[in-house]
């Protein structure tokens, strides 16, 4: 039906709106043209905050506008930008609302970047197989290179920024330039040799290569296999800063460090001059401060030392005192002692009285002995007749047995 109607229009039998002209266009171009790659240069891009990409392809002849719908653009692994020339495979159609003629992109690569990616993705798996690339291999740089070298072109305008960006941080720090071809036939070959050359002079702590962004074909010498042979087997650290942060090349997988530019690789491996100086003055107050706390320190116990020191005279007073303490509570003691042996004296001659015969006798007692001297105490000890010594409180007396019994005498 939709036919018949153009047919008709054509044939000027049947008026079409707007909208059907431009459906019916739309239908035709991407009838006539099915997805198809074509070849020019981003211009006036404009990303959206929907994540849609709008942009102009062109050459020397003409331009189209180009739309890449978000979800076709997340898969890029690089950054679209005004001047690259790209291949796009896209969709010829017309946008109908504004009648706009325009290319639906589908994908887009690089100019050029076909063969030479492929080759550049079987490389470096084949490197990546033999560990060329670990981490464990790689070195770190010095953070106080004593002198740094530089691997690029001497009319590379990374060289200018490197050697700035170098003298603003520290100028103290020489720098030695190993001027070598980054660009066209041979260059990786040249590069490879300039690395073994800079190791075996052995005059740097670390290596900058480095050149500027270009497309994949100018930045090719950094994809040779001999250029990452020679950084893994250079006995300096390399660190590459090539291209913009966007550009990835087999070099930057292989070096022991990554920059995303020329500058930023400079700005690694030089240690700033002023951040030293603000560094060494922290470190300074620091020692500053320790050394003060130990005086400090020491000082408190110089005082607690000096609190524990006695004079000779006073501690020959101390002594003399404590002497007199001690003789004094000697005595005491010696008294107290005295007195109990005194009372304790006494006690037993207390006792010794109670039991001393004479003071029995003194009460009226008397001590009888027969003959032999035996002290009488049963009247059966003696025969009538015995002679017997009887000892009194004051002398004795002998006498004679007339006659005796156990009875009281009458």
């Amino acid at each position: 039906m939709k036919d018949l109607l153009l047919q008709d229009a054509v044939a000027g039998s049947a008026v079409l709106s707007i909208g059907q002209l431009a459906r019916s266009v739309r239908e035709l171009l991407e009838r006539r043209y099915p997805l198809l790659w074509v070849a020019g240069e981003i211009s006036n891009l404009r990303p959206a905050s929907s994540g849609h990409l709008y942009f102009v392809l062109k050459d020397e002849q003409a331009q189209v506008d180009c739309v890449m719908f978000r979800g076709r653009a997340a898969h890029l692994d690089w950054e679209p930008r005004d001047g690259l020339r790209v291949e796009a495979r896209a969709l010829v159609t017309l946008y109908e609302p504004r009648g706009r003629f325009q290319l639906n992109v589908e994908a887009m690569r690089r100019a050029g970047v076909g063969p030479l990616y492929e080759r550049f993705l079987r490389l470096k798996e084949k490197l990546e197989r033999e560990g060329l690339f670990a981490p464990e291999a790689k070195r770190a740089a010095p953070a106080y290179p004593r002198r740094i070298g530089v691997v690029t072109s001497l009319q590379a305008a990374a060289l200018r920024d490197v050697l700035t960006t170098l003298a603003r941080r520290n100028p103290a720090i020489p720098v030695i330039v190993y001027p070598v071809p980054v660009q066209g036939e041979d260059a990786g070959e040249k590069i490879a040799r300039m690395l073994a050359l800079a190791a075996r002079r052995a005059e740097c702590d670390v290596l900058l290569l480095v050149r500027g962004g270009g497309s994949i074909e100018d930045l090719w010498a950094f994809n040779e296999e001999a250029v990452a042979r020679a950084i893994r087997a250079c006995s300096i650290p390399v660190v590459i800063g090539v291209g913009h942060e966007t550009d990835a090349t087999i070099a930057d997988f292989a070096a022991d460090c990554r920059a995303p530019t020329p500058t930023a690789a400079a700005e690694l491996v030089s240690p700033s001059r002023a951040e030293l100086l603000e560094r060494a003055l922290q470190l300074a107050a620091r020692a500053s401060r320790d050394v003060q706390r130990r005086v400090q320190y020491a000082m408190q116990r110089i005082d607690a030392l000096a609190r524990r020191l006695v004079h000779p005279a006073e501690r020959m007073r101390v002594s003399c005192q404590l002497l007199a303490q001690l003789s004094a509570r000697l005595a005491s003691a010696a008294g107290r002692r005295l007195d109990g042996f005194g009372a304790r004296l006494a006690l037993a001659r207390a006792s010794l009285q109670g039991l001393d015969p004479g003071a029995v006798l003194a009460r009226g007692y008397s001590i009888t002995r027969d003959a032999s001297g035996v002290v009488l105490r049963d009247a059966n000890q003696v025969r009538v007749g015995e002679t017997l010594s009887t000892t009194l409180a004051n002398g004795w007396v002998e006498s004679q047995t007339l006659r005796k019994g156990h009875e009281r005498p009458p």
